[in-house]
């Protein structure tokens, strides 16, 4: 199938989705399932790319389906369940509290932008699957980089949910396992496994353009929807308590925490 031919019904059928799921928000009043939609999108949209390229070398084909689907069921399923079980995310609390009664408006919108975001994180999964070079070294690299990075995010998420499941800790920072090290090592392993991508597409035509994927990723984790609405939430709940997390670790790459400093 011709790649613009995909690409047109990859994102017009992601777009369609996401009005749904705009629809369904409003009914729940909960606008974090866009959460769940952006990551699934991602791995549908990459599933069928992999189904539509058939001058790619069907092994590398086969490989990119499966890592982009298994990631994509993994991050959604654990964001639904915490849909499902706990009230809705505190970013999207305050965007609609700043937007007022323009918010269902912004949001659809939104909800729109997430949709062009599954397809844009999708086009490296496009790239690879398309690329007729032998299954080789690199492509072994990409798989051991997604090993390691979907291990890494699966610790944190379960370090941090025994963490919040602790009444012992209510109110408190979590610091267990590898939130000792980063404020954010889920961020961190998401931001890693795009890397996986890159090696598997890297010795396609434009596969250079697969390294957008991660800077791209970064920049949203660092500055823009990962990082920053995350620690306004986290400061507004917490406090001092998290101030001093703040200065003392990591808020990105894991590296071990600077001793706190004795005033005398």
């Amino acid at each position: 199938m011709n790649p613009w031919s995909m690409i047109l019904i990859g994102g017009a059928g992601m777009s369609v989705v996401m009005a749904l799921l705009w629809l369904l928000q409003k009914r729940t009043g909960d606008a974090g399932i866009v959460d769940v939609a952006w990551g699934m999108g991602v791995g549908l949209i990459s599933l069928f790319f992999a189904w539509g390229s058939q001058d790619g070398d069907l092994t590398r084909r086969v490989i990119v389906a499966a890592l982009a689907l298994l990631w994509a069921l993994r991050l959604s399923g654990y964001i639904l369940y915490r849909v499902l079980t706990m009230p809705e995310d505190g970013r999207y609390q305050t965007l609609k509290e700043k937007w007022g009664t323009a918010a269902q408006g912004k949001l659809f919108w939104f909800y729109q932008l997430q949709a062009i975001g599954s397809l844009l994180f999708a086009l490296p999964m496009l790239i690879a699957a398309r690329s007729t070079a032998p299954v080789g070294i690199l492509d072994y690299l990409g798989i051991a980089i997604w090993l390691t990075a979907i291990t890494g995010e699966l610790i944190a998420d379960r370090q941090l949910s025994r963490f919040r499941l602790d009444p012992k800790e209510r109110g408190q920072v979590c610091r267990r396992g590898l939130w000792h090290y980063s404020r954010h090592p889920n961020y961190f392993f998401e931001w890693l496994h795009w890397w996986a991508y890159v090696c598997l597409a890297i010795q396609a035509p434009w596969g250079w353009l697969t390294i957008l994927g991660p800077v791209l990723m970064l920049h949203f984790i660092l500055n823009v929807t990962g990082i920053p609405p995350t620690e306004a939430q986290a400061l507004q709940s917490r406090g001092e308590a998290y101030r001093e997390y703040q200065r003392t670790t990591s808020a990105f790459f894991p590296w071990p925490p600077k001793t706190k400093q004795v005033t005398t």
